[in-house]
């Protein structure tokens, strides 16, 4: 990966719209470089995915939980499974296994506490290898992102 490279990957982190002769501009190279460049990119599995950003406030008042989950013991079928699970659940927007107090740090959203509470017993109250969970409620997003710095 050279400097045009991550100039690229600065660009389309913040807009994966932008066209190839809007990237050329920016980046000083032709907008076939640039075409060339972003293949190898996603190819090389750099560039993992091109996704949407959906506004929040259009789509309808929602809740953003920060959840940390601590697990019964940590025998790697339990984690396996606890990974399993919170990728099929459409509500879990990020999952991370982590070291500290807590195994797995869960951002996930809700329409409402009471969807919430449903989440809680489908996923950690019916399943005997959570020992706890402890909630946190997002007030206010201050910064929302997925950006690497490159």
């Amino acid at each position: 990966m050279d400097d045009f490279d991550a100039k690229l990957l600065n660009l389309v982190q913040h807009d994966s719209r932008l066209t190839a002769e809007k990237l050329s501009a920016q980046v000083g190279l032709s907008a076939t470089a640039c075409q060339k460049r972003l293949k190898k990119l996603r190819d090389q599995g750099i560039i993992a995915r091109d996704i949407s950003v959906l506004s929040a406030d259009a789509i309808g008042p929602r809740l953003t939980l920060i959840v940390e989950v601590s697990v019964e013991r940590e025998h790697p079928d339990i984690l396996d499974q606890f990974k399993r699970t919170m990728l099929k659940s459409p509500e879990v927007m990020q999952c991370y296994y982590v070291t500290g107090n807590a195994d797995f740090i869960v951002i996930l959203t809700a329409r409402d506490m009471k969807d919430y509470e449903d989440f809680t017993r489908r996923y950690f109250f019916q399943n005997s290898n959570i020992q706890r969970f402890r909630t946190n409620v997002v007030m206010d997003d201050v910064k929302v992102s997925l950006a690497v710095p490159v």
